[in-house]
This record gives C-alpha cells, sequence and structure tokens, in this order.
C-alpha cells in the first residue's frame, strides 16, 4: 500500500478532476495522503480535503516563496488551525532562493517563526530547501533544543548534507526525481540513507516520475519511485512500500 507523504490536491491542475481522481486512490493501491499547504488559502483548502476524505491529512503553513506579506494574525490562524485531528505536520515551511523574491531575509523570519509554531503544537515539520542548504541547515541546527521531527522534504543535495540530517535524526522525503537519468546525486544520497529514514512523496502535481516526466503527477506514481528505490536497496519493492508505510505512520503519529 502506498502512503503519499506530500502532495498538493488543492493546486489548479488538479480542478478539472480532483474528486474523481481522489475516488479512484484506493484501485491505486494509495492509502494515505498527507496534504501539504503552499499558503493560507492552501491551508484552507488542505483542511477541506482532510474534512472531505478519509484518507487525507493536512499540514499547515506558508511556503518561503508566500512569506512577502505574512502577518503575525497568520501565525495565531495556524496555530488554531494545526489542533484540528488531522492535521499531522507544520509545512511546507523554509527557504527557497532560487528565485530572487521573496528577500531571504524574509524568508528567514518567516522560517525560524513557523519552526516556533512547531515546538508550541509539537507536530513535526516539512521542510522546503532550494539552493539554501547551508542558511537552512544553519536554522534547523538552532532550533535542535525545541525541535520535534522533521523531514526534508524533495531532498535533492549531497549524500555529505544527508549525513548532516542523519545526525540530526531527519527524516527523508524521496519522490520521482530518483527516477531521472540526471537523479545520480539523488541515487547517491538514496543509497547512503538508511531506509528507515526515507519518505516516499510525490510532491504532485509536480515532479512526476519516468514514464510520466513532464506529465501532471498523481500518488498512484509512487509505484515507480518504490521500483526503482528497491533496485538501489537490493529489496523488494514490497518490503520499500511497507518499511516507508511504517515510517511515514511514525512520523506524523498516525495509527
Amino acid at each position: 500500500m502506498i502512503f503519499d507523504t506530500h502532495a498538493h490536491y488543492d493546486d489548479e491542475a488538479f480542478d478539472a478532476d480532483r474528486e474523481s481522481l481522489l475516488a479512484g486512490m484506493a484501485k491505486q493501491g494509495v492509502g494515505y495522503i498527507v496534504n501539504v499547504a503552499a499558503g493560507i488559502e492552501s491551508a484552507r483548502a488542505t483542511l477541506a480535503l482532510t474534512e472531505n476524505y478519509p484518507f487525507i491529512y493536512g499540514a499547515v503553513g506558508v511556503h518561503p516563496q508566500e512569506t512577502e506579506n505574512l502577518r503575525e494574525e497568520d501565525m495565531q490562524w495556524l496555530k488554531e488551525k494545526a489542533k484540528q485531528p488531522k492535521v499531522v505536520a507544520i509545512g511546507e515551511i523554509g527557504l527557497d532562493y532560487y528565485w530572487p523574491e521573496p528577500d531571504k531575509a524574509i524568508q528567514k523570519k518567516w522560517f525560524i517563526r513557523q519552526l516556533s509554531l512547531a515546538t508550541q503544537t509539537g507536530l513535526p515539520v516539512i521542510i522546503h530547501s532550494r539552493d539554501a542548504a547551508q542558511d537552512t541547515l544553519a536554522i534547523l541546527k538552532d532550533w535542535q533544543q525545541d525541535k520535534t521531527a522533521g523531514v526534508i522534504h524533495c531532498f535533492s543535495y549531497t549524500k555529505e548534507m544527508a549525513r548532516e540530517y542523519l545526525a540530526m535524526d531527519y527524516y527523508f522525503g524521496i519522490g520521482g526525481v530518483l527516477t531521472f537519468k540526471n537523479g545520480k546525486k539523488l541515487v547517491e544520497a538514496a543509497e547512503y540513507i538508511p531506509m528507515d529514514r526515507i519518505l516516499l512523496e510525490t510532491d504532485c502535481p509536480y515532479l512526476a516520475p519516468e514514464p510520466y516526466r513532464g506529465k501532471r503527477n498523481q500518488s498512484g506514481y509512487i509505484d515507480y519511485v518504490a521500483q526503482r528505490l528497491s533496485e538501489i536497496k537490493g529489496i523488494t519493492k514490497e518490503e520499500v512500500l511497507a518499511k516507508a508505510m511504517q515510517n511515514a505512520k511514525d512520523f506524523y503519529r498516525i495509527l
């Protein structure tokens, strides 16, 4: 059974067929999905999905690219919504330096503020880090004394960076990039990361695996990622899916 630990079914890419697609997840072997918010409106939509689908859980938080106009009132709203029983994480939060805006100082401010939100709620964190390896690591090391569990979503850094996060007991979100021909760096990291620290994810509608690369991603496609990971780890696909399922339940504290 598949546990998609990071999806965005509130995205407009699913507006035309969201209901029918989600209704067919069980037939594709998908048992659990965590829909991860990217901003305040996205969090509202995520909460609605958790109410409408028994197998969907939610994470609430603000993506670094959406932090420009954040206010403290938004943090209080997120804190309140984080109390809902099917909200299982704060995320996705972090740093993204791929684009020049928002300013790095703004991103850092709200990243640190949302980490404090995780401390207050006791929920695990879903970390987005793009072209910001050193700053992300430095902030998370400073947060260590207060931290809950954390996952580096869509891990894309080196084996050496993976070592740093393993020393801090982090999990690693691995998805479709593992199947790409130019995904050598991630393959090396996946070889190194212990299986009990790996969470499988789609980041759908983005980052669909081969043979669907460039098309809309969805949770059923995790099967292709599990197959590739089984080849890297030298175990069966079924063993990969079973271990990843248990990892996800442990991380999100889902019985």
